[in-house]
């Protein structure tokens, strides 16, 4: 038995992949339905999808296992009682909200507070040269990954822009010393 944890197209998605080889997959969804979060077409093929089962106002609250997962304790969000059920695999695809209010506000953001960076942070750039790719609006703070505005939300992406970040560090440090 296998969870996803999300209620929108992905995790429909997911639930629905995994289903061709688990036994049991358990789509656990916060809110009382999937009507606002996810299409019509996935809702359905998932009530048609005989060992797909959804649980609604659910949360994963622990879960444990001897070097591996064999269990969640899952918790229902309006009495708070929580059960304990098998598990072999857990999915979470719940979209992203960066956590980024503890910055300061030198640090430019989005709307939805993705970092900008690069040509994006140029508006409230204050140095003559332009930022660097990954570099926020704060000359040498760096920012890679699912954080950044425009990120694709991939760990290979994510890996890769740091890689790169590695070498734009260096680059600001080059043209630091060459100012002074």
């Amino acid at each position: 038995p296998v969870f996803v944890v999300g209620g929108g197209n992905s995790a429909g998605q997911a639930a629905l992949h995994l289903a061709r080889y688990a036994e049991q997959v358990t789509l656990l969804v916060r809110s009382r339905s999937l009507a606002a979060s996810m299409s019509d077409y996935l809702t359905r093929e998932i009530e048609n999808t005989a060992n797909v089962h959804v649980r609604y106002r659910s949360e994963v609250a622990g879960g444990g296992g001897d070097r591996r997962l064999e269990h969640l304790l899952i918790q229902d969000r309006d009495s708070g009682q929580t059960e304990s059920l098998p598990a072999a695999g857990l999915f979470i695809l719940i979209g992203a909200e960066p956590f980024t209010d503890w910055l300061p506000g030198a640090i430019a953001r989005d709307r939805w507070g993705f970092i900008l960076t690069g040509p994006d942070a140029a508006p409230r750039w204050p140095l003559a040269r332009a930022p660097f790719l990954f570099e926020t609006a704060t000359p040498g703070v760096f920012a890679v990954g699912d954080v950044r505005h425009g990120s694709v939300k991939r760990v290979a992406s994510a890996v890769g822009e740091g890689s790169i970040a590695v070498r734009l560090v260096h680059d600001y440090l080059a043209h630091a010393l060459q100012a002074t």
